[in-house]
């Protein structure tokens, strides 16, 4: 049986070498899934989350589409830029809009628990960057990628859930991305 997988490109840049890889790893990935495809750049939405939790703010119908492609994958695939050791404006907006309480996740009455609503669900980050991996896992201590790992996706049930790095992407030459597509392209098919 195919797995559903849901691949999400997080770059606000409709050509950016992000899209370039997201399209490698579906193209792996294809034989042996069904793959839905979401580019944040494409779809329309506000990505602030005017009121918190306080007052829920009706969602555009590209987000309750979101909603459905996530309750439908077994494995998500975010593929996203590190910009200020974090992920960019927009993917953070559609997380806040999208991962909701009663959706991703609810909090328990008189309790600091909660119920992880997306469990049985796996991911893979595949996060481009400009600093080198070791200057990232040394100084910086893989802060972004512990965000989206842990206080994120594991809050929510998704697990495991697999980081792949690839950078740095400034200095790099078209042989490089070259590797680095065929790269995502293999991880898709052993997906």
């Amino acid at each position: 049986m195919k797995s559903n997988i849901l691949v999400i490109n997080g770059h606000p840049d409709p050509e950016s070498f992000c899209s370039a890889l997201s399209h490698s790893y579906m193209e792996g990935a294809g034989e042996h899934a069904q793959i839905r495809f979401i580019e944040l750049n494409r779809i329309h939405f506000d990505p602030v989350l005017k009121f918190g939790y306080r007052q829920r703010t009706e969602l555009e119908k590209d987000l309750l589409e979101a909603q459905e492609l996530i309750r439908w994958s077994d494995h998500l695939v975010f593929i996203y830029p590190t910009w200020w050791g974090s992920m960019p404006a927009l993917l953070k907006g559609f997380i806040d809009r999208t991962f909701l309480p009663g959706f991703a996740f609810k909090y328990r009455k008189d309790s600091v628990f909660w119920d992880k609503l997306l469990t049985g669900k796996s991911a893979h980050l595949i996060v481009t960057t400009d600093t080198p991996t070791w200057y990232n896992k040394l100084i910086y201590k893989q802060a972004g990628h512990i965000v989206m790992k842990r206080n994120i996706l594991r809050f929510c049930g998704i697990s495991p859930v697999r980081v792949t790095e690839i950078g740095p992407i400034k200095p790099s030459s078209d042989r490089q991305r070259s590797k680095w597509l065929e790269k995502v392209k293999q991880l898709g098919s052993k997906m």
